[in-house]
């Protein structure tokens, strides 16, 4: 693209490819469809999936679920970002803490939130707590790992300068350490918002009565594929959306990055 190109050439030239996949798909979806091969009722049409979802909003049912799922969440991620972000700053930092720490992150880390639903739920019940903490301990483990890494490969000659030139400890951190890990940290976030709604579906099959991934449950066992089409469309834009916004607010955010 010419560097002197009008913004809204710009923006044509960026949204053509993702525009031309998304026809491609609908339209393989489309002759798949029609072609037989799969029987209608387990394989829906896009104008099927796109009535299914439309009553669902004129219903509310969508806006409920919606609002349900987002809430679990948005708060189980916050919970996870803060604590793994802590750790990982921590752990990248203090070389003992790391080798202290790394082990246990290592041993947790291939256990999936879903393994841990029926104890979450004999722990804390089938409320909100278990499936909010069940979120969060995938984040936590996800960001961990990148910040952990990121802080953890800023050059050590970076730190020694400016300790020796008097910097304390606290600009060290906001100064030298935090910039430069800065595109670890934004790439954490957003690799954790999507795995919040990974472990959104597994904590959501752990007894509630409202959201997204619950509604699909709802709708699978009644084989309503053309309502769960609909449920797995708005996952994937909801987890475009979330992407974008964090890209675009880390983009504004760490300007020195190209992330």
């Amino acid at each position: 693209m010419h560097p002197t190109a009008s913004p809204p050439v710009r923006a044509l030239t960026r949204l053509a490819p993702p525009f031309a996949a998304a026809v491609a798909v609908l339209a393989g979806w489309t002759a798949l469809a029609a072609s037989g091969a799969v029987a209608p009722g387990l394989l829906p049409t896009p104008a099927a999936t796109w009535r299914a979802l439309d009553e669902s909003a004129r219903t509310g049912t969508l806006w409920n679920d919606l609002a349900a799922s987002l809430g679990r969440a948005g708060q189980g991620f916050a919970l996870g970002a803060a604590v793994g972000c802590a750790l990982g700053f921590a752990t990248g930092y203090l070389p003992r803490l790391s080798a202290a720490v790394t082990p246990l992150v290592s041993f947790l880390r291939p256990i999936p939130a879903i393994a841990l639903v029926p104890l979450a739920t004999a722990w804390f019940g089938i409320g909100e707590t278990a499936k909010r903490l069940l979120i969060a301990y995938a984040v936590l483990l996800a960001v961990w790992l990148y910040v952990h890494d990121g802080v953890s490969r800023v050059p050590v000659t970076h730190l020694r300068a400016a300790r020796s030139l008097g910097a304390p400890l606290r600009r060290r951190f906001a100064e030298v350490l935090l910039p430069a890990a800065a595109p670890a940290l934004l790439a954490a976030v957003r690799y954790g918002a999507s795995v919040a709604l990974l472990a959104l579906v597994a904590a959501e099959l752990g007894g509630a009565q409202s959201g997204l991934a619950y509604r699909l449950q709802v709708d699978g066992q009644f084989l309503r594929t053309d309502r769960m089409f609909a449920g797995l469309l708005v996952l994937g834009l909801l987890g475009v959306a979330v992407d974008l916004a964090l890209a675009a607010l880390g983009r504004r955010i760490v300007h020195w990055s190209a992330a």
